[in-house]
C-alpha cells in the first residue's frame, strides 16, 4: 500500500465517523472575535501612522535647528597679516 493510498483511507475512514456536535453560538462568537482582531488591527495600524508622523515630525524639528546641511564654521580663523 503506497503512502497516497494510506492517507486517501485514513481520510475515508474519518469521514465515516460521527461528527462531533457544532455549538449553537460558533457563528456568534466567530463574529465576536473577528470583530475585535479588527478592531485590534485598525488600532495597531493607526498607533503606527501616529509613530511614523511623530518621527518625521521629530526629524523635521532636528535637522531645521541643527542645520546639518551647512558647513560648520572653521575651528581657527586665517592669520591676519598686513595690518
Amino acid at each position: 500500500m503506497s503512502r497516497h493510498d494510506r492517507k486517501e483511507d485514513e481520510v475515508r475512514r474519518m469521514l465515516r465517523a460521527a461528527q462531533p456536535p457544532v455549538p449553537a453560538d460558533l457563528a456568534a462568537r466567530a463574529v465576536t472575535r473577528g470583530t475585535r482582531l479588527l478592531r485590534r488591527d485598525r488600532l495597531l495600524r493607526r498607533v503606527g501612522w501616529a509613530l511614523l508622523a511623530a518621527a518625521v515630525l521629530a526629524f523635521v524639528a532636528w535637522a531645521s535647528a541643527t542645520r546639518p546641511w551647512e558647513v560648520p564654521p572653521a575651528a581657527t580663523t586665517p592669520p591676519l597679516e598686513g595690518w
